[in-house]
């Protein structure tokens, strides 16, 4: 397996000497430290150089942690890279000032060591996904702009990637929208008809256990059967998506903006940034297990 290169940017001394030690435990990272924001950008900007992920101190003097990351979000060459805001600053309006900037991922100072690791590996997994999905995109080489209507079912997490690129293609801005309509297929999929709970699922990530769990229940009596059911419909100025499991439902009202009190966790983001990136409004029937997606299609609009 490929290392995994990480920038830390911190101005504190003993803060980059104990993540060096962290780091240093895990083989499969390579890191490289500045001191400072600017220090940090001119490495960033170098084209030699590559970083899978950026852990980013918020408070630093001169350019701080947010004006950094409003340049890496700004270059083309460095915007899909992750980054993890790590930062005392905790309180509603700091965490979707940090959102508006573009960082998804938060530790809260102190933090341990496999709170760390955790959000680290969560942030990667996120970009490999991400990045499947775009390429898969590219695959489909039949224009679907002109499909109006259609239905179609999934069991799969990797079904649920399959569909959401072929269904992105006929969708505006495909390289985002293909992001949000993973996101519901894959909820559909292990918290709806696999029953996975958003806890269960954290200690999974913390336990790098998840997939194997999902391998586990997909093949269990009680849940192989089960269907996530997708219906594609257009209008004249919108896209609408109906996604629909055979699950007990969830509390969705929880999960539509980034809560501060679960930022720092591994997942539960996922619904937030499809509603924040990829479509005008989420909306759920019944009890949560019906979701319905709207992608507006002119392009005044978006």
């Amino acid at each position: 397996m490929n290392e995994a290169r990480v920038l830390v940017v911190d101005d504190e001394g003993l803060n980059l000497e104990i993540l060096g030690e962290y780091f240093e435990s895990e083989p499969s990272f390579t890191l490289r430290t500045a001191d400072g924001g600017e220090e940090a950008w001119q490495i960033l900007r170098d084209p030699g150089q590559h970083f899978d992920v950026v852990l980013l101190d918020r408070m630093m003097p001169g350019l701080d942690g947010i004006g950094l990351l409003r340049r890496i979000k700004s270059d083309p060459r460095l915007a899909d890279i992750p980054v993890i805001l790590q930062t005392a600053a905790n309180s509603a309006g700091e965490i979707r000032e940090g959102l508006e900037a573009g960082a998804y991922y938060y530790l809260t100072k102190p933090y341990q060591r496999d709170a760390l690791f955790a959000i680290v590996h969560a942030a990667l997994s996120d970009a490999k996904t991400r990045d499947s999905l775009r390429r898969r995109l590219h695959e489909h080489i039949n224009s679907l702009q002109f499909l109006s209507r259609g239905e179609f079912t999934i069991r799969s997490i990797e079904e649920a990637g399959q569909l959401a690129s072929f269904l992105a293609q006929a969708c505006p801005n495909a390289d985002t929208t293909v992001l949000g309509i993973s996101e519901l297929l894959i909820n559909a999929v292990e918290h709806g008809n696999l029953g996975l709970s958003y806890a269960e699922k954290s200690q999974l990530k913390r336990e790098e256990r998840w997939q194997a769990e999902i391998d586990r229940r997909s093949a269990l009596p009680a849940y192989r059967d089960k269907r996530v059911k997708v219906s594609f419909e257009r209008s004249a100025d919108c896209i609408t998506l109906r996604i629909v499991d055979e699950g007990k439902g969830f509390a969705w009202q929880n999960y539509l903006e980034l809560s501060p009190e679960r930022v720092c966790d591994p997942n539960g983001r996922g619904i937030a940034l499809a509603r924040l990136m990829s479509f005008a409004n989420i909306a759920y029937e019944g009890c949560g297990n019906v979701a319905v997606a709207t992608i507006l299609t002119a392009p005044h609009i978006r």
